[in-house]
């Protein structure tokens, strides 16, 4: 079976993806920091008949990022590398002239830095599999200005140039950074908590996903609701 490693993976869309792919027989290795949402989003997609490994801890520490590649490598190797785990930088966010230095350090540390360490660990697995992948899943807020936005943009403008570099780097892998466009999740709540508009539920976002691996195009960045649109 193939092995995906999904950070973020306790809620959202990480959660949403993670059973998608276990109901199409993936063995997956999930990583959070929260471990008692982590463990009952495992027991879930284990509920569809495969491997799942549960792998608490902060992306963000390479002792835990070696210890979530470890563990796939028991299930077999990585087949994907997605990398959803996400920080903010201020909670709500605020404009930059007030964005706490830490915090726009914690957003790029989180979205930026670990998501290229974990490829580093994981990149001999992915070099040797039949069909490597990696998604980094980035943001509007990484091509639009958008006021109180620009921390946690900036940090998913520099992920998006990173994927488009390893994917010239490595040639032979597949490096989507794939914008989900709006949903309704907890991070977006706790960024824009006064706006309670209607917006998709991750599950529904999940599809676009499953198209890049069904179909497997060219690396490149992608939006979610342009692959919904035209499927």
């Amino acid at each position: 079976m193939p092995v995906a490693i999904i950070t973020g993976a306790s809620k959202g869309l990480g959660r949403a993806l993670a059973e998608a792919l276990a109901a199409r027989g993936w063995d997956l290795v999930l990583d959070a920091r929260g471990a008692a949402a982590l463990a009952e989003a495992a027991r879930a997609a284990a509920g569809h008949g495969v491997a799942v490994e549960a792998v608490a801890g902060d992306v963000a520490d390479a002792g835990h990022r070696a210890a979530v590649v470890a563990a796939a490598r028991r299930l077999g190797g990585v087949d994907l590398l997605v990398h959803n785990a996400s920080a903010l930088g201020a909670e709500p966010l605020v404009r930059l002239a007030g964005l706490p230095l830490d915090g726009l350090r914690r957003a790029l540390e989180v979205n930026t830095v670990a998501a290229l360490g974990l490829v580093q660990e994981a990149l001999p697995l992915l070099r040797a599999a039949a069909a490597g992948t990696v998604i980094a899943v980035s943001s509007d807020a990484a091509a639009e200005a958008y006021e109180t936005w620009g921390g946690y943009g900036a940090s998913k403008a520099a992920l998006d140039h990173l994927a488009a570099v390893l994917a010239v780097e490595e040639p032979w892998l597949r490096v989507w950074a794939v914008d989900p466009g709006d949903m309704a999740t907890g991070l977006y709540a706790a960024a824009v908590p006064e706006d309670d508009g209607p917006r998709p539920a991750p599950d529904a976002v999940v599809p676009a996903f499953l198209r890049l691996l069904e179909e497997r195009p060219m690396s490149g960045r992608y939006g979610a609701p342009a692959l919904l649109e035209t499927r």
